[in-house]
C-alpha cells in the first residue's frame, strides 16, 4: 500500500503541479487535497475536500496522511491587505500543520522563499521566516523547507512585475555571476523536488532545501 499525502495550495502554480506529479507517481496510493475551489479532476487517487481555513475545527478529523505538502501563498496585492496575506501565508499553513502533527502526520514538505527571516524589515520575507521557525517547534519527524527564488510558470493570475523582474535576471545572470542565486526556478522544478525529498531518509529533522540544492533534488 503506497503513502498517503496530503496538499494544501493546490490551486497555486507550485501546488498545482504538486497534485499532478503526485497523481501520476505510484509511491503515492492517496492524494487528499484541502481547498477552497474543486481542482474538478477525476482521478481515483485524488480525495477532494472543499474546505473554509477559517474553519479547520470542521474538517479536522480528515487531516491525516504521511506527508503534507505547502504550496500556500499569496501577493499583497491578491490577499487587499497585510492583514490578508499573513493570514494566507502564515496563519492558515501553522493552524493546519499543527492539526496534522497532532493527528499523526511524520512529515512536511514546506515552499517558503529565499531569504525568509523571522527578523526581517520585508513584511513578505518576515512572515515565510515566522512561518519556518514555529513550524519546526511541531512534532513531525521530518521537516523539508525548500527556499526558492522568483517562481516562473503559467499562473492563475499574472504577476507582471515580478515576471519581469526574473526575466531580467535570468538574462543577465551569466554576465554577473553574483545575480546566479536570484535567478529564477520554474514551479514544475520545486514541484519534483518536493515529491523527491519527501522519499528520502534524513539524518537530521529539518532539512533547508537553497536554491542549487532545489535543482539536484528535482
Amino acid at each position: 500500500m503506497g503513502k498517503t499525502a496530503i496538499v494544501i495550495g493546490a490551486t497555486g502554480l507550485v501546488g498545482s503541479h504538486v497534485v499532478k506529479q503526485l497523481l501520476n507517481d505510484d509511491f503515492y496510493s492517496v492524494v487528499k487535497v484541502f481547498t477552497r475551489r474543486s481542482l474538478e479532476d477525476s482521478n481515483l487517487k485524488l480525495k477532494e475536500y472543499i474546505c473554509d481555513f477559517d474553519q479547520l475545527d470542521q474538517i479536522r478529523n480528515e487531516i491525516t496522511g504521511d506527508v503534507l505538502f505547502s504550496a500556500m501563498g499569496t501577493t499583497l496585492k491578491q490577499a487587499g491587505s497585510k492583514k490578508q496575506q499573513y493570514k494566507v501565508d502564515y496563519t492558515y499553513q501553522h493552524e493546519f500543520a499543527k492539526i496534522a502533527a497532532q493527528n499523526g502526520v511524520k512529515q512536511y514538505v514546506l515552499v517558503s522563499s529565499m531569504s525568509a527571516n523571522a527578523q526581517s524589515k520585508a513584511f513578505y520575507l518576515r512572515i515565510k521566516g515566522e512561518l519556518e521557525e514555529v513550524i519546526q517547534q511541531l512534532s513531525f519527524e521530518k521537516i523539508c523547507i525548500l527556499r526558492p527564488s522568483g517562481l516562473m510558470g503559467e499562473r492563475p493570475a499574472k504577476r507582471k512585475r515580478e515576471e519581469l523582474g526574473i526575466a531580467v535576471i535570468n538574462s543577465i545572470v551569466k554576465f554577473i555571476p553574483g545575480l546566479r542565486k536570484y535567478r529564477g526556478i520554474e514551479g514544475i522544478i520545486v514541484a519534483k523536488a518536493m515529491i523527491n525529498l519527501s522519499k528520502l531518509s534524513a539524518a537530521d529533522k529539518v532539512m533547508t532545501i537553497s536554491l542549487d540544492d532545489i535543482f539536484q533534488y528535482a
